[in-house]
Formats: structure tokens, sequence, C-alpha cells
């Protein structure tokens, strides 16, 4: 009787079990499915709100020294040396330095044309004198034959006729003689002046191109004009193409175009920080805004700045961004070009208002809205907005301490994976 008290007892629990484990999965099957449908959610909030615009930028020297590929008339150049990024300089330091071999190549050869240019202009001159000397020589033997000539004439009346007419045919050959050899003079003077500026202005050209030639070496040698720490640039050679992906530096043998940017030396007295921030805090900039500034590599110190300049806005449709540059009041001796600097602008504060966070305001066909919730869910309430950043939205026309949605509801059922009833499941189960 007792085994059998025991066992009917066993069965009893057995059957018990069974139609709670059952009753469990159809609840657990028929219940909704929240965790697919859960929102994140927060209350509308009253008391002040300070509107703040937070952004991360790049530590930049404020008056930087740009060290440019120079302009010399060559497509691109060979850079043969170059400083390390961050390496600290001094004024005169070489920074960059050229390729020279095609530059030193023409200098020679215009040294060697201005070498030639020289002798001929001295030939040309020699050759000048000579002529004048000949030209003289001429002039003088023709003067000479007209004095003779005009003696002749003298003795005319004691001779006879035919005699006279020819000593006056003579006399007339003479000046006719000096003259020519008078015209002959001027124009191989006029000749010779111009064969010597022809070739003084070969000599001029050979010594230009050879200056040229010189001041292109020169100016292949990019110095430091002060101090500070390099900051090498980005290779934004044409033929380099790096989809998606940032630009690399200048390296050594890299070749560069003339005009393009090869390093930078910032000021160290004068700090910038270069920060792009989202299109919707622009309307809350102005320029001569106070702004707190903290390096990241500098834990617990914070730089006072203001901004200095307003960029205009680029990018995508859906991450429009425009770029502020923060002038620090204060130099450091710690700083360093490059470093990742987070800024924090306060744009106003107000008292005594509602808020919630920006992600659980919405626009809509020109309304502005909340989704609150309601006994059947979450639905739309209009509201006003009056001031917004990108993490705050200061609201009216709504209560403190209403429960709001995060994202929409609408799009969170979407979402969600159609499931069947929770009977079905059970049964199919």
């Amino acid at each position: 009787m007792k085994l059998r008290g025991i066992l009917v007892l066993f069965v009893i629990v057995g059957i018990v079990g069974a139609l709670a484990w059952g009753a469990m999965r159809v609840v657990r099957a028929t219940a909704p499915t929240s965790t697919a449908l859960e929102l994140p959610t927060t209350q509308v909030k009253h008391g002040r709100v300070t509107l703040t615009v937070a952004a991360r930028g790049e530590l930049q020297g404020g008056n930087s020294e740009m060290l440019t590929a120079p302009m010399i008339g060559s497509d691109s150049m060979a850079i043969t040396s170059l400083r390390e990024p961050g390496e600290l300089v001094e004024p005169g330091d070489i920074v960059v330095q050229f390729d020279t071999t095609e530059q030193e190549f023409r200098l020679k050869e215009a040294e060697a044309d201005l070498a030639e240019a020289q002798q001929q202009v001295i030939k040309a001159e020699a050759d000048s004198a000579a002529v004048e000397e000949e030209s003289r020589f001429a002039m003088l033997s023709a003067q000479s034959d007209v004095k003779l000539a005009q003696i002749e004439v003298r003795r005319n009346p004691l001779i006879a006729a035919i005699a006279a007419r020819q000593n006056d045919i003579a006399l007339e050959a003479a000046i006719n003689r000096q003259r020519q050899t008078a015209q002959d003079y001027t124009n191989k003077k006029t000749t010779s002046a111009a064969g010597i500026a022809i070739q003084k202005a070969q000599e001029n050209k050979a010594k230009v191109m050879a200056d040229i030639a010189r001041k292109n070496i020169e100016n292949m040698t990019l110095k430091a004009k002060t101090g500070g720490y390099v900051n090498v640039q980005q290779n934004s050679n044409q033929n380099m193409i790096y989809w998606g992906m940032q630009l690399p530096p200048f390296q050594l043998g890299d070749t560069a175009r003339a005009g393009m940017a090869v390093a930078q030396i910032p000021d160290l007295k004068s700090w910038e920080v270069s920060a792009n921030v989202g299109e919707l805090d622009r309307g809350h900039l102005t320029v001569g805004q106070k702004v707190a500034v903290k390096v990241v590599a500098l834990a617990g110190k914070e730089f006072e700045g203001k901004v200095k300049n307003i960029g205009g806005t680029s990018g995508p449709p859906w991450d429009r961004r425009f770029e502020a540059r923060i002038a620090l009041d204060k130099a450091a001796p710690e700083l360093r070009p490059g470093m990742t600097s987070n800024m924090v602008i306060t744009v106003d504060t107000l008292d005594n208002v509602l808020w919630i966070p920006s992600q659980a305001l919405f626009e809509s066909d020109g309304r502005t809205f909340v989704y609150a919730r309601g006994p059947s869910g979450f639905v739309p309430h209009d509201v006003t907005l009056v001031r917004r950043s990108e993490s705050q939205a200061v609201i009216t026309g709504i209560k403190e301490g209403e429960i709001v949605a995060m994202s929409n509801p609408d799009q969170q059922l979407k979402t969600a994976t159609p499931q069947k009833s929770g009977a079905m499941n059970a049964l199919t189960k």
C-alpha cells in the first residue's frame, strides 16, 4: 500500500509539472514581443539648460610657415632630403632638399654659353676697331687726294685748256671719293656697333640663364625662417589615387610639382585648433566666442581660446560639416602640432525651460513633434522648438515628466520580425 501511494504521488507530481511547463510555454508564446518592440525612452525635464557645441580637432600653428616646391619650370622635382615629422629645427636649418642635377646641368650650359658670348664680344669689338681704323685711313687718304687735286687746279691758268679740264675732273673725283669714304666710315661704324650689340645681347642672355639656374638651385633648398616643429604635408600628387583613404605624407624620394606644399613649420607662439563641426551647430557659432580646449595628450589641462573664423560647409547630404578655427589665448611649451584636441563652446544658458535630448525630437512636413507615451502606445505630439544643439533641444507644448521615445516607433515596428501567434507557436513546438 505504501509503495502504491508513492507511485500515485509521483504520477500526480509529474502531471502537474507537465501542465505547468505547457502553460509557461503558452504564456511565453502568446506574450507580446516586447523585446523586439522595446523603445529607448526619456523624460521631459525641466530646469537649467546650457547649450554647448562639442567638436574634435587637430592642433596647428596659427601663423605657420609653409614650405612649397619652387617654381622652376619643371614638371616635378624629386625630394633628396626631408626632415622627419615633428623634428625640431632652428632658423636657417635645411628642411627640404630637391634634386638639383638638371639645374646644375643647365647652369654649366649657361656658363659655357656665357664664356663663348664674352669671347664673341671681344672679337666683335676688335673687328670693329680694325674696320674703324681702316676706314679712318681711307678718309685721310681721300682728304689728301682732294688737297693734291686742289693744288693742281691752281695751275689751270698757266696750262693748256685740256690739262686744266683734266685737273678739274680729277678734283671732282677726289671730292666724290672723300664723300664716299666718309659715308663708308659711318656705315661700317654702325654695322660694327650693331654686331657688338648682338654679341652683348647673347652675353646678357647667357648671363641671365646662368643666374636663373643658380637661383633655381638656391630655391630648391628649403630652409626654415623660424624655429619650430616640422609638419610634413600630405602628398596630393595627381598621379597617386587613394580611394577612401587618407593621403600619405611626403617621403624621401617622392616627387612634388611646383607650388605644392611639402612641409609646414607652425608658429609655437600662436596655436590654433582646426575642427570639423556639424552643420546643425553652425548658427550657434560666432567669431569671438570663448572656447574651452582640452588636448587629449595633456590630461587634466584646459586651454582657453576664441573662435577665429568659420569656414564653408561641405560634405555629403547626410553628414554636412564646416571648419571652425579656434585660436588659443596662451601657448604652452608642451603643445605639439597634430595633437588631437576636444573643444567645448558654451553657446547659451536658459533657465526654467523644458528640454529633451535632440534624438527625441522629430521633424516632418513642417511639423516639430515627439512620440509621447499614451494608453495605446507612443503617439506623435506636436511641440514648439525654442533652441536646439547637437545634444539638447529646448521645447514647449508638453508637460514635465512626460515619457517620450528616443526613436521612431513606426520604424521599430517595421524592423521587428513578423511572428506567429503565441498559441500557434506553442502548438507547433
